[in-house]
């Protein structure tokens, strides 16, 4: 394996769309949500494992998380385990982590990625950021990779790509915010946009590069502590200087305003995995059309529900079609697929009614 490759793994979100079973204190990336016997985040990690040194694979997440991540990943160690005191979105955190990893080795190539996103053919994805390390090696380049749409989505941004380019790997004209529907179908019918997966590859030169002439202000916060990183100081440096830091995104931080900014169409099916009914579509069906995960059920004019329980419980459903069904401990949550992403609002309003241990 090449020693200059290394990972940042996301792993910081709350993925309120998906409760109950994720909540702030146990989130969707430390659950199987898909039934198969590893959480997501254990998922993420062997998959990067199989091309990226393990001991080079750094999890980027809240500090409340710590435990959590060296108990379900026993391979990591304390060092490769970033914690951020504050959320303060993708920027801040993919800056500190990149400045340390710089301090360690000044020719690693680095890939960002999400811990809860669902890759089926893990050969192709270890393929298309191998592609993207090496232009990157070669070349000063922020890349990404891109999905081609299937639909028009409405809940993704877009990358517009230059569609005069025969190359695989094509120069960015823009990054889109999300749509409406109308404006998505613009983009499919163009033929040169592609989801933006948020998944990011990148010299550690060229993104601190990135950072220092976009985010000049940015910069200087983390580059104080510099002197400190990777020592037994930094832990102090970074509780009193990270809450400061300004709340941005990565693509709006360098992605959106960098001219050296390439993307490769992903080969492999990807799945965001951002509500219940984006497991729905990837889990496999009954003859009813409904997703079980852990339950046993008994279902009459049932159809197209999401079913999720703990271990083994019995679930009978009589008339309901394309709901989600979600039981856990002491919360009951029966909501139709349609309003999935009104779910956010509904914890809200469980957590104002009945207490926050419920969110």
């Amino acid at each position: 394996m090449n020693k200059n490759y290394y990972a940042i793994l996301m792993a910081g979100g709350v993925g309120s769309r998906f409760w109950p079973v994720s909540t702030q204190d146990f989130p969707k990336q430390f659950h199987d949500m898909l039934g198969t016997g590893d959480t997501l985040i254990q998922k993420t990690f062997h998959r990067l494992a199989k091309l990226i040194p393990k001991e080079n694979i750094f999890i980027l997440t809240n500090e409340r998380y710590n435990d959590l991540v060296l108990e379900q990943l026993p391979e990591v160690k304390q060092r490769q385990v970033v914690l951020e005191p504050a959320m303060r979105n993708t920027a801040p955190c993919i800056l500190y982590a990149s400045l340390k990893i710089q301090k360690e080795n000044p020719d690693a190539l680095m890939i960002v990625a999400p811990s809860d996103h669902w890759i089926e053919d893990e050969e192709t994805f270890s393929k298309n950021v191998e592609q993207a390390f090496n232009f990157c090696s070669k070349n000063d380049a922020l890349m990404t990779l891109g999905i081609q749409p299937t639909f028009p989505n409405t809940g993704f941004g877009y990358i517009e790509f230059d569609k005069t380019s025969t190359e695989d790997i094509k120069s960015v004209n823009q990054f889109r915010e999300k749509p409406d529907y109308e404006t998505a179908k613009q983009f499919i019918d163009q033929g040169n946009f592609l989801w933006n997966a948020g998944i990011f590859m990148w010299s550690v030169k060229s993104v601190v590069e990135a950072f220092q002439n976009n985010q000049p202000d940015l910069y200087k916060h983390f580059e104080a502590g510099i002197s400190v990183y990777n020592t037994e100081f930094e832990d102090d440096f970074i509780k009193e200087n990270y809450p400061s830091a300004e709340n941005i995104s990565v693509d709006y931080a360098i992605m959106e305003k960098s001219k050296n900014v390439y993307v490769i169409a992903a080969e492999f099916d990807w799945n965001d995995l951002g509500t219940w009914g984006s497991l729905y579509d990837k889990l496999d069906k009954n003859k009813n059309g409904n997703a079980v995960v852990n339950a046993r059920t008994l279902t009459e004019d049932a159809s197209g529900n999401m079913i999720r329980t703990k271990g083994n419980k019995i679930v009978v459903v009589d008339g309901l079609q394309d709901y989600i069904i979600v039981d856990k401990d002491d919360v009951l949550l029966i909501f139709p697929k349609t309003k999935e992403q009104d779910i956010k609002k509904t914890l809200q309003q469980v957590k104002d009614k009945f207490g926050e241990q419920y969110g």
